[in-house]
């Protein structure tokens, strides 16, 4: 008999922004694999069993569940945001290209859930209301080479830009020289917002231009959003003003 293996986005880590979906997958499941900080927002059974690792163990993590699934177990990989966003879907995909014949035969489910730069948008308004795109600045599964070359792309296209795993300790320099690259394509009036745990009571939003963007205000668990060309600002008084990209596009000045 073989097992399934369910990998669940939890969202940003505001408990109603889990979907009902999600919440179904958990509950069906027995072993859970995933990153500590992400299985301890789980309110497990005493029937189900909770096996953490680092985040940077994505590979190891998806083998040992898929081990486990093909063992007859009924398996949940766990994600903050959306699986499918730069987390682990990716990762089980490439493990079971890779990996023996009996784990293509495995039942596989992604469940979606809601990734950073929804939850960061929604806050102030609108600013992915049109054309946009999503870029991971860690260059440790790509050269930053590439990443420039996308960046310029990409600002030079009209897109709004996401930005996720925009600074770390081992990666200090790489926002600000994105914020570089932008300022060479973009009008420093452009809006940037930095988003930290949307949602949670420990929420940061702030807007800025680009002329303003300061990378020391972020971390790793920051998303930075960059409007486009059209992206607009309506201020309110004694309100939190609204970003918002307009559904309709002039193309690049």
């Amino acid at each position: 008999m073989t097992g399934k293996i369910s990998v669940v986005g939890l969202g940003p880590g505001n408990p109603d922004q889990i979907t009902p979906e999600a919440l179904k997958a958990v509950a069906e499941a027995r072993l859970f694999f995933g990153y500590g900080p992400y299985l301890d927002r789980l309110s497990l059974r005493p029937d189900q069993q909770r096996v953490a690792s680092d985040n940077r163990e994505e590979l190891d993590r998806s083998r040992a569940a898929l081990q486990a699934a093909a063992a007859g177990e009924k398996v949940c990989v766990v994600s903050g945001g959306d699986p499918g966003v730069f987390a682990m879907a990716a990762a089980v995909c490439e493990a079971i290209e890779d990996g023996p014949e009996p784990w293509r035969h495995l039942e596989l489910e992604v469940v979606p859930g809601v990734t950073a730069m929804l939850a960061v948008a929604a806050r102030m308004g609108a600013p992915l209301g049109h054309d946009f795109c999503a870029i991971s600045l860690s260059d440790n599964l790509k050269p930053w080479t590439l990443i420039e070359q996308r960046l310029r792309a990409v600002a030079g296209a009209g897109l709004v830009i996401a930005l996720y795993n925009p600074i770390s300790r081992a990666r200090p320099w790489q926002l600000g020289t994105a914020f570089a690259i932008l300022r060479e394509v973009l009008p420093w009036s452009t809006p940037v917002i930095f988003g930290r745990a949307a949602g949670r009571p420990d929420e940061m939003l702030r807007l800025v231009t680009l002329a303003d963007a300061d990378a020391s205000t972020a971390d790793m668990a920051t998303c930075v959003i960059i409007g486009s060309p059209e992206t607009r600002v309506i201020e309110r008084p004694g309100r939190t003003p609204i970003v918002y990209s307009p559904r309709s596009a002039g193309g690049p000045r």
